[in-house]
């Protein structure tokens, strides 16, 4: 097993997968056949403390989502969710529809600030998880699109203002955020910084460990270069994330943790690589690795990927228990 980085005594280490709902997880990391009142959120609490939180990105959640969601991991006591913040407040940011003609014949483009009611959407469901302790982070994801520039400087100081009294991290993609100026306004606003391993491709920000607030963050997105910019309609979306980390890559990444645990109270390691519960397998292996200890295994996860039998803290269970559906 790979040497170990032991993260500081008092740092809360906790990794998981981001989302839970997945066509594609079927027989991969859930059974074929689920038992009655099965919930995906409920299944996963039983191997992690942490899920991300996948859908308020495309949609403010549902304050009786939340509330449901609450109830479903009472199991551990341990968990917490964290949670991306809607794309409206951070992917739009010019207008969708054309403007009015100038007067030189052109359409004009008017940036675009996300409602006070887009606001109160979002803050009714993320304060029912805050309410009742299990919401540890929210992430203002920003596109590689998303380049420091004043304008956009001045974007991301008014969001981390708009949401200060919830623990915020920001993502961004592109290599122009890399710098001591970026890291001094996050630390001044008590904001983290989310370290990345992405396609490193023309100007991506590469992989660090970088703190500016007490809770450290990392996502592994995977690196499927081939597919990672691609605008060709004929491959899946979800081919983008359909990649699978070898113990030598996740190594690396569990000495970056221990360096972000060092000067954390709290980590938070997200594996986004989600096709075919792929990040599920790697979110097992880093903890793993992390604890240096073997680890509960979902059973379906392990009779696709024999992988995990060697870091599985128990035989595997009876085949016919768990029916699976072939790759």
């Amino acid at each position: 097993m790979p040497p170990r980085t032991k993260p500081e005594a008092n740092a809360i280490l906790r990794v998981g997968p981001a989302g839970w709902s997945y066509p594609d997880w079927a027989g991969y990391v859930y059974p074929s056949r689920r038992r009655k009142g099965f919930h995906e959120a409920t299944y996963l609490a039983e191997f992690f403390d942490t899920i991300e939180i996948n859908t308020s990105f495309y949609n403010p959640i549902r304050p009786d989502h939340a509330a449901q969601w609450i109830d479903r991991v009472t199991a551990n006591p341990r968990f917490v969710f964290t949670a991306k913040l809607w794309q409206r407040f951070t992917h739009v940011t010019v207008a969708q529809n054309p403007g009015p003609a100038n007067a030189a014949g052109g359409v004009s483009s008017a940036i675009v600030a996300a409602t006070k009611e887009d606001e109160r959407e979002v803050r009714a469901g993320f304060d029912v998880l805050r309410a009742a302790g299990k919401l540890s982070a929210v992430l203002l994801q920003f596109p590689f699109s998303f380049h420091r520039t004043p304008e956009n400087v001045a974007h991301l100081s008014a969001l981390l203002k708009r949401f200060c009294d919830y623990p915020l991290v920001v993502e961004v993609r592109h290599a122009s955020w890399q710098t001591p100026e970026t890291f001094a306004l996050l630390a001044e606003s008590g904001t983290g910084f989310c370290n990345i391993d992405q396609p490193v491709i023309g100007r991506s920000i590469e992989p660090s460990a970088e703190i500016t607030s007490p809770i450290g963050y990392v996502r592994l997105h995977g690196r499927r270069y081939d597919t990672w910019f691609t605008d060709d309609p004929a491959v899946a979306s979800h081919e983008r994330y359909n990649y699978l980390y070898s113990t030598e890559e996740l190594t690396p990444w569990a000495k970056r943790i221990g360096k972000v645990a060092e000067r954390s109270r709290e980590v938070f390691v997200i594996t986004n690589n989600h096709y075919q519960g792929k990040g599920v397998v790697n979110a097992l292996q880093l903890i793993s690795i992390l604890k240096r200890s073997k680890v509960k295994v979902p059973e379906p996860l392990r009779a696709q990927y024999p992988e995990l039998e060697a870091i599985a803290d128990s035989p595997p269970a009876e085949p016919s228990l768990f029916p699976m559906s072939k790759k």
